[in-house]
């Protein structure tokens, strides 16, 4: 069972030895760490509280080899395993036997399972070496963009996560929304909420968005940010800026839905540009040259109704205006705090008036930009990572 988020922290957050120099900590997703702003940031507070860690990773980050061991400092080593093959159910069995086979290899006190893809081989890790373990729900895996129309799929997610996350000692997720339903779901604890919120500094505006474009100083930029995928609201996107002259398109980050969405801009010619990925450490001096963030994430599934995305708080972060789709947790804080505007992308002329206004209401835009700050203050990195070192500190102390 997950433990309650009201438990207190140890009254002396000591690092607890572990025997024979083994990490305190597995940390295991799917993917290279570097394209995970959530998971570097968990690894930084781990970092600054001195346990060992390891993790466990696919891909070949960093320019190594796959299976090389790197010693990225004192505390932090990272295990490189091969990309699974195969699509969802397929992938997902490919990556429990890598990373169950690599977990079991490595005694520890704590396994963080950072999603639903290394829960089960973690679950059995921390039961072999009798630890604890954590689960980082990330999404409603259950309502996925791969379960729409196919119902064993959803199903196939939904009995993984129904048998794996009630042996998880404490399970994070990333919105209130997602954190009821997975109580309701599972009758376990309430998850302890995460939000997806960049750590804190100083985004001075700059001109790297526009340098790296080519966009003229007289063009307004407007900037599409995260993954290429269906449902993101990319085609609604193009569509509309065909209709607002003058302005420019910039989209940073890459994904299936790339080439389609080239197809769809090729009409406009210079006026979008592809960037493709930028490291998040690296993505705020892009953003913060940015006229108008857009997130207009279309509801297909129930984890994408439900979604939190980073990208708000990123463009929060460079005080950039948002344009936003009418999602309930991207609505509540767009409204709340005044900080940009709203519009359904599956209504055009709607998109298009406040694309229009996003980008030419001076009065607003100036308003916007100040009540940035105020969004990021209550949803700050700094209360997440509280509570995630408590989460920790406590079931190490356990």
């Amino acid at each position: 069972m997950s433990v309650a988020p009201s438990f207190a922290e140890p009254d002396s957050p000591t690092v607890p030895p572990t025997p024979d120099g083994h990490p305190h900590i597995v940390f295991a997703l799917l993917g290279d760490v570097r394209g995970s702003s959530r998971a570097l940031k968990q690894l930084r507070v781990l970092r600054a509280l001195g346990l060992r860690v390891e993790v466990l990773l696919t891909g070949a980050p960093l320019g190594a080899r796959l299976g090389e061991e790197l010693q990225l400092d004192e505390n932090l080593r990272a295990h490189i395993l091969p990309n699974p093959a195969g699509r969802g159910p397929r992938l997902f069995w490919a990556a429990h036997r890598q990373f169950r086979a690599a977990a079991l290899a490595r005694p520890a006190a704590l396994y963080i399972a950072s999603d639903l893809y290394t829960l089960p081989g973690l679950t059995e890790a921390a039961r072999h070496h009798k630890a604890r373990l954590v689960f980082d729900s990330r999404e409603l895996y259950g309502h996925l963009d791969s379960t729409a129309g196919r119902p064993w799929v959803r199903a196939v997610w939904q009995a993984v996560e129904r048998r794996f996350i009630r042996r998880a000692d404490a399970v994070f997720t990333v919105n209130e929304s997602i954190a009821e339903r997975l109580a309701q779901t599972y009758a376990i604890a309430p998850p302890v909420v995460l939000h997806n919120v960049p750590e804190r500094r100083t985004v001075p505006r700059t001109n790297r968005l526009r340098e790296a474009t080519g966009f003229s100083s007289t063009q307004p930029i407007v900037l599409y940010q995260g993954g290429l995928r269906e449902g993101r609201g990319l085609p609604a996107l193009i569509a509309a800026m065909a209709q607002v002259p003058g302005a420019a398109l910039a989209v940073v980050g890459d994904g299936p839905f790339e080439a389609e969405a080239r197809r769809l801009a090729a009409p406009l010619g210079e006026r979008v540009r592809f960037l493709g990925f930028i490291p998040p450490d690296d993505l705020p001096i892009y953003t913060a040259g940015a006229d108008l963030g857009t997130l207009l994430i279309e509801p297909l599934t129930e984890s994408l109704r439900l979604a939190l995305p980073n990208k708000l708080f990123e463009y929060l972060m460079a005080e950039v205006p948002v344009l936003a789709s009418p999602i309930p947790e991207v609505r509540r804080i767009v409204d709340r705090f005044d900080v940009g505007l709203v519009a359904d992308p599956s209504d055009a002329h709607e998109l298009i008036t406040a694309l229009r206004q996003g980008l030419t209401d001076e009065t607003a835009r100036a308003r916007w930009r100040a009540n940035a700050p105020r969004a990021l203050d209550a949803y700050a990195w700094e209360h997440g990572a509280a509570r995630f070192r408590q989460v920790i500190l406590a079931l190490l102390a356990a």
